[in-house]
């Protein structure tokens, strides 16, 4: 199905997994889409990748957590496009390991910056283009972090619960004026920074690793980035035009079970 036909559509964090698959869901159902990421080098090669897809692919190399520069991708989107359909406002980091007490706070407010001022920035900077219009559509990444504690993780769970709190307020500040606000929460998602940890914590074996994290969730696997992004396609699409302040959690159903 093509929900998206025409729909002019950005993504943050665009040179990422997360980001490229949905991405690539996004152009096969009939959308033109940017792709902005502060790494240039990754981002081009995404849009090269996409450049055979038939639909309008841009790229746009910036800072999310800059107010000058979500201006700039927004304006350069608008430039590009003549208008603003949708935002997949998804770029961030999960950061460092620590407990709380021996957190380093600089790194809690880069994480700040990076995981929850620039939701703030893409919304500030985007809705306003779509009330103009009088229709759009906005989906934040939260994660199952939004929703439960993680040892060790305190400036990205408080990041990710404040992108539901973003999220939940903006829907209730717009949703009269044809605009939809909604985020979701990916668990385990099978990418290389995962692999990347699964290498230190397992010794190597990766595989095992999956396994084992793929056990935290009632379907006893983990899950794709493709798997998130047919999800962020849907809430984006007319299909989805009564869903407004949502948090749609993508786990395997993790969340809804306590399992050892």
């Amino acid at each position: 199905m093509r929900q998206l036909e025409g729909r002019k559509i950005i993504v943050t964090g665009g040179a990422g997994s997360i980001g490229f698959a949905t991405a690539t869901v996004l152009v096969g159902q009939g959308a033109d889409v940017m792709l902005v990421d502060i790494n240039r080098e990754g981002l081009l090669a995404r849009q090269q990748a996409l450049a055979t897809s038939g639909r309008q692919v841009e790229a746009f190399h910036a800072d999310v957590s800059s107010g000058e520069q979500v201006r700039a991708y927004v304006a350069a989107a608008l430039g590009a496009f003549g208008r603003i359909d949708g935002l997949f406002n998804n770029a961030g980091t999960e950061g460092k390991v620590a407990s709380i007490e021996n957190y380093d706070e600089a790194e809690f407010d880069r994480l700040m910056a990076v995981n929850l001022r620039s939701i703030f920035l893409g919304m500030r900077h985007v809705i306003p283009v779509m009330l103009e219009q009088g229709v759009g559509a906005v989906v934040n990444t939260g994660s199952i972090a939004s929703e439960r504690g993680l040892s060790g993780a305190c400036a990205y769970n408080a990041t990710k619960h404040g992108v539901l709190g973003l999220t939940r307020t903006a829907a209730a500040d717009v949703a009269s004026r044809g605009v939809r606000v909604n985020a979701v929460m990916p668990g385990v998602i099978d990418t290389p920074l995962l692999e990347g940890m699964l290498e230190t914590l397992f010794n190597g074996d990766v595989p095992l690793g999956k396994k084992t994290l793929g056990k935290v969730a009632p379907q006893e696997r983990i899950g794709l980035p493709k798997e998130v992004g047919e999800v962020v396609a849907f809430l984006l699409s007319d299909a989805a035009s009564f869903v407004n302040g949502a948090a749609w959690a993508m786990d395997g159903g993790a969340l809804c079970t306590i399992r050892h």
